[in-house]
């Protein structure tokens, strides 16, 4: 949870004095069993101490505990006093190199602990996880009727300034997930406090450290926390669905903890975040096409307006004729991805082309895309099967049931009523399927996931808990293995479809929003923001669309904006967000300003845009496609709030000097900034700004509004 939540520390016991190891930091790396250009890594380093991490060009060793499992209802420390190497290390497609240790714990040699590591040599940041393994029969317990497992344990006693940055904050106001740091305070550790994370951070200015979960959901429904203790301990320990009580830990049973992450940098709390940010971009997935900095266009916006403002239903854009004219569009404006929401399929479940809306199932509308070298994507309900699909009729038994009743099946966006599936079930592998024989048969490789819901499912035959587990605990694992499920099942088909990319809704709150799932895919962060009851303001649902912000103007461009805090510490070319494209240019100019500052979606209406609009649009994104990646790989320097004047957005790469200033201003008038970093030469620039270098190679810009709007200046293109 956030600040200030206090709970017991009586169990603790941890790491007195952790910085003060028994080896200096260049003894210590000497003696690692993982090294490379960024980091090493030793292990079994003494009492209390399972291994440990150091930094290049950092002067801090950083000692890890081991982790603790209740085990036949006693607390066992999984330590390990000599480890031997399993297996050869693995080189993964992102560049990292996979290392797995073994050994049998000290307290109980019929037990082992496995560790895996992942270390690349561009990046300070590991991840790493645990597995538990066994030779005789034992099981995981809850004595006290909770989860007692500790996954880390270090101490932050030498490096004064905390904080906790969470990713999973729920804003009303934007109706969005927000990202938000947090200090914590000396009082925090002294009162034994727990903070949610996913990411802890320390500095003392000189030296900057970091320790990480991969998992998700909103704040505050801790799944696992950061209990703070004396000398600033640190433990992150489970708080409720990490396991069932009663699993078995045997010869073919065995426990393995999610990924975790440590990082450590020479220099202050940004630099941490820059690091981590980099991590995150290139070094976490291995899914590469979700990192890739394409333009997307999804036809939502459209269908929407067609419902609310020309009363016809959703799917009455959703035909062929209609898609073919949008394709022509898309293209001259420069999309890469071209995305077909909901109404595509015949029913949900078994997904196969609408043959009344795509006559040929998809054949001329992939014809076209090739033909200008666009990419498919579709739009899925993942948890949702229609009454006559082939799941639900072969596997009812995979439906969504709490307290043993099946839900009424639901309609879908105008289509077939459907039953929510348990995603923790055989269901997940079949949903995996169904997608890599789709991909075959159309050639999609872009998967929208909309409505998954992190709650709803206590069945006992699934893979959440059996008959011996209570409903809440299956309710509990339920909800914690969710997102592990959804990985698995993006993985599948990223291993399957050459370049796939998944994407996860998150426009909704209650949904798995964490690093878990950047691990695999990328989020849909804001579909249109608030609804008019966000805002307290009476309107018939039925009668008018209750969304604010899917009409043109420039409102829009502030809400979606203000969720470019993420970018600080992850991309946000992982937080996909559509701007409009509608007329006049003072418009369409603000939206894609916007949209080059790495959230790169378009939605609208777009066989109405006039042609003056289209190659606005179209030659302001070729210049965007020039420098793209060295925006994406930038930090951002922000000066401003979102609809202040002005408001001005950075993304300049450090190491190129090319990149883009974005200035956005409400009011009329002029406005002066002197650029963060040293820039190329070669720009180009709005109508309206005067560019002039420095003496330092940075940049110095004018720029006049007579009216409110955006001015765009890109660095290193032609």
């Amino acid at each position: 949870m956030g600040i200030g939540r206090r709970v017991g520390i009586t169990v603790m016991s941890l790491l007195p004095c952790c910085f003060s190891t028994h080896a200096s930091p260049q003894a210590a790396a000497h003696q690692a069993n993982v090294h490379n250009s960024q980091i090493w890594i030793g292990l079994s380093c003494g009492h209390g101490c399972l291994w440990q991490y150091g930094a290049a060009n950092t002067n801090t060793v950083y000692p890890f505990a081991p982790p603790t499992f209740e085990i036949d209802e006693k607390q066992v420390s999984a330590m390990v006093d000599h480890f031997a190497v399993v297996g050869t290390p693995i080189r993964l497609n992102n560049g990292a190199t996979e290392y797995s240790f073994e050994g049998p714990l000290a307290l109980d040699p019929h037990l082992k602990l496995n560790i895996q590591f992942q270390v690349n040599d561009n990046t300070p940041v590991v991840r790493f996880r645990y597995m538990l393994k066994g030779d005789r029969h034992n099981e995981l317990t809850a004595a006290a009727g909770a989860n007692r497992l500790t996954y880390l344990e270090t101490s932050l006693q030498k490096l004064p300034e905390a904080e906790e940055v969470s990713l999973s904050t729920f804003v009303e106001l934007t109706h969005s997930y927000t990202l938000s740091e947090r200090k914590i305070g000396d009082r925090y550790f002294e009162d034994g406090s727990a903070f949610m994370g996913p990411i802890l951070a320390a500095s003392d200015g000189r030296d900057s450290f970091l320790i990480a979960y991969e998992h998700g959901s909103q704040v505050p429904d801790e799944y696992l926390h950061y209990q703070l203790g004396p000398n600033r301990g640190v433990r992150l320990t489970a708080v409720k669905g990490d396991y069932l009580p009663g699993q078995p830990i045997d010869a073919n049973h065995s426990y393995q903890t999610i990924w975790m992450e440590t990082a450590a940098v020479q220099g202050d709390m940004d630099q941490l975040a820059s690091a981590y940010r980099r991590f995150a971009l290139n070094y976490m997935s291995q899914n590469m096409g979700t990192r890739k900095p394409y333009i997307f266009y999804n036809t939502w916006n459209f269908q929407e307006r067609n419902k609310w403002s020309n009363g016809k239903p959703y799917l009455e854009s959703m035909n062929q004729d209609r898609i073919l004219k949008e394709i022509e569009v898309a293209h001259r404006m420069g999309i890469d991805v071209f995305v077909l929401d909901t109404g595509w399929y015949e029913k949900t479940g078994d997904w196969t082309p609408s043959r009344q809306r795509f006559p040929d199932g998809l054949k001329a509308v992939k014809a076209k895309l090739d033909g200008y070298g666009m990419k498919l994507g579709l739009w899925f309900g993942p948890m949702s099967a229609a009454v006559t699909s082939k799941a639900v009729r072969e596997h009812p038994e995979w439906r969504v049931s709490w307290d043993g009743k099946i839900a009424e099946p639901q309609p879908i966006w105008e289509t077939e009523n459907s039953y929510w599936m348990c995603m923790v079930s055989g269901y997940a592998d079949a949903f995996a399927d169904e997608l890599i024989r789709l991909a075959k048969e159309t050639g999609v490789s872009y998967f929208k996931w909309d409505g998954m819901s992190e709650y709803g499912c206590n069945d006992p035959h699934h893979n959440h808990g059996g008959e011996g587990n209570t409903p809440r605990e299956r309710a509990q694992s339920y909800s914690f293995q969710q997102v592990q499920y959804m990985n698995r099942v993006a993985d599948k088909v990223a291993a399957a479809v050459p370049g796939a990319i998944v994407d996860f809704d998150v426009t909704e709150s209650g949904r798995a929003m964490g690093l878990a799932f950047l691990s695999s895919g990328k989020f849909f962060l804001l579909n249109n923001g608030p609804y008019y009851e966000n805002y307290d303001v009476p309107i018939d649902g039925s009668k008018s669309n209750v969304n604010l912000f899917f009409n043109q103007g420039p409102a829009r461009t502030w809400v979606m904006r203000s969720a470019l805090t993420f970018d600080k510490w992850i991309p946000s070319v992982l937080f996909l967000t559509h701007f409009l494209p509608d007329d006049p240019q003072q418009w369409e100019e603000q939206n894609v300003a916007s949209l080059i500052l790495g959230q790169n979606g378009i939605w609208g209406d777009l066989p109405n845009v006039s042609s003056a609009g289209v190659d606005f649009i179209g030659s302001t994104i070729a210049r965007y496609k020039q420098v793209r990646n060295d925006i994406t790989e930038s930090d951002p320097v922000v000066t401003g709030i979102a609809s202040g004047s002005p408001e001005i957005h950075e993304k300049i790469s450090a190491s190129t000097g090319r990149g883009a200033v974005a200035i956005f201003a409400t009011e009329t008038g002029s406005f002066r900034y002197v650029t963060s970093h040293k820039v190329a030469s070669e720009h180009w620039n709005s109508s309206g700004v005067v560019v002039v270098p420095d003496a330092a190679g940075r940049a110095t810009i004018e720029a006049h509004f007579d009216k409110p709007g955006a001015k765009i200046v890109f660095f290193g293109v032609q």
